[in-house]
């Protein structure tokens, strides 16, 4: 359907990207997108270009994420801006085509909290905005919000965040779509029990706190507030699985219940949602607004007693899965043959495509 889409892949030094990943945790983290993306780009030979002078898009490789804190394990993005400022020098240094456009027809990958504002703190993130070199190209990226918003102002593609579909696959294995699902309600993550004033703002806006203030104890809910490497396990013995904003609205929650088929009950005021053309959001999950939390019990019975059995029959079609999960190699119907589409549809960026004199 997009065959005649051409995309060229810079190659930059090794610093950009693979130097990082020597930890091996740049390729499997929940911003590792940038890493799948590259990848998947890579061994696309029916879109890729060795010619940038046929190429309709550029894409430039840089990973930003894989700078893990030794402090807590999490990944640092305070060297993006500087990092990808750096990758447009070279580009421009080595190759005309940035100049030409002025990164019109550039791709990037933003695969973080707010997006190309990157910060993990929205009132910071929206205060360093957007770096101004990246305001002409297309982002691609996890933050998207069905408001104005600073950090989604430019022209992106919303992606999902990164699950290894090699995880969900050995889960799978041992415990299909439709097994015993024995825990109604499922979240496994941080909530805080006195959540703490960071400048002003509350983690999760309180949410995580009230759902486990109200359900602790409560024998429909299986609430745990601490790590668990198998808690993949636990997503496919669940029949819905709670998917509350954290600092941001994504989480990579929502793609892992619907991977594993547990309904996700979205908790998150005003979310995008990635691939709206192809994922029917509306049929294989459930939105409950953050004010209602209060009622989660009252409401997800509701639906168990309704209409539960046509939400899983929609959510567990193969094509839901596929489209949210990243491959080595594109699939049809995958999170990148996705992307492409999305891409596609802005061949009017192409800057080798305006200089084509009508026939």
């Amino acid at each position: 359907m997009f065959k005649d889409l051409k995309i060229f892949i810079y190659k930059l030094p090794s610093e950009y990207n693979e130097n990082w990943l020597s930890n091996k945790r740049c390729s499997n983290h929940l911003f590792a997108s940038e890493v799948a993306i590259h990848r998947a780009l890579l061994n696309a030979d029916d879109f890729r270009t060795f010619d940038p002078n046929e190429a309709d898009l550029f894409f430039v490789p840089v990973y930003v994420s894989c700078n893990f804190s030794t402090v807590n394990g999490f990944p640092t993005i305070v060297h993006a801006r500087s990092l990808l400022f750096s990758a447009i020098q070279f580009i421009t240094k080595n190759y005309p085509f940035w100049n030409r456009s002025q990164g019109f027809d550039h791709i990037f990958v933003a695969s973080h909290d707010y997006g190309a504002c990157f910060h993990a703190m929205e009132d910071r993130a929206i205060d360093n905005g957007i770096p101004e070199f990246l305001m002409n190209s297309i982002l691609l990226q996890t933050f998207g919000v069905n408001y104005k918003h600073p950090c989604q102002d430019v022209e992106n593609v919303l992606i999902p965040p990164y699950i290894s579909p090699e995880s969900i696959r050995k889960t799978l294995e041992k415990a299909p779509l439709t097994g015993n699902r024995d825990i109604m309600v499922f979240f496994r993550g941080k909530m805080e029990v006195r959540p703490k004033n960071v400048s002003g703002k509350f983690y999760s806006k309180r949410v995580r706190t009230e759902i486990w203030r109200r359900y602790k104890g409560d024998r429909r809910f299986y609430l745990q507030r601490h790590r668990f490497t198998g808690y993949q396990s636990e997503i496919t013995r669940s029949v819905f699985c709670l998917c509350p904003l954290g600092w941001a609205p994504w989480s990579p929650r929502l793609v892992e219940s619907v991977a594993l088929g547990c309904v996700p009950v979205i908790i998150a005021d005003g979310i995008r949602l990635p691939f709206s053309s192809a994922v029917n959001w509306s049929e294989i999950s459930l939105t409950v607004a953050e004010r209602e939390v209060g009622k989660l019990g009252q409401i997800l019975e509701h639906v168990a007693a309704t209409n539960l059995s046509t939400i899983q029959k929609n959510l567990w079609d193969p094509a839901v899965r596929r489209a949210l999960l990243f491959n080595d190699h594109m699939q049809r119907g995958d999170a990148t043959w996705q992307i492409l589409t999305s891409l596609y549809k802005k061949l009017n960026r192409s800057y080798r495509r305006s200089r084509v004199p009508s026939q």
